[in-house]
Formats: structure tokens, sequence, C-alpha cells
């Protein structure tokens, strides 16, 4: 699978909206609890990279084949 993804940062909005998760807080647990996309802040705001978010989601199916 090719998981179209834009090619700037993205934003916890934009990860809701790609993967139609049911909101925002999705994420953050993810963030808390270690199982999400690898992410970082640039000053208060998180970030991803759409390379790490696509290897994570490749990671997902591999583990679900």
């Amino acid at each position: 699978m090719n998981l179209a993804l834009p090619t700037q940062y993205l934003t916890p909005e934009d990860l809701v909206t790609l993967l139609r998760l049911p909101s925002v807080e999705t994420v953050y647990q993810w963030r808390r609890k270690g199982t999400g996309p690898r992410g970082f802040r640039v000053g208060r705001h998180l970030r991803f990279d759409p390379d790490d978010v696509r290897t994570w989601v490749q990671s997902l199916m591999e583990g679900a084949a």
C-alpha cells in the first residue's frame, strides 16, 4: 500500500483527517503510551514527519499480516 501523504510536517489534526480517527485525543493517547508515530515539538506545537507516519503505518500493516 502506498500511503499518499503531504510533504510538509503534519499536525495532530492532519493525522485525524488522514487516518480517519475519532479525535485528536487519540493521537495524544498514542503519544503518551508510546504506540503512535514518532512526533516532535516545535515550541508548544506537535508535528509529525510524513516519512515517520508512513513507516509507522507500514509496521502496523506488517504486524497484522
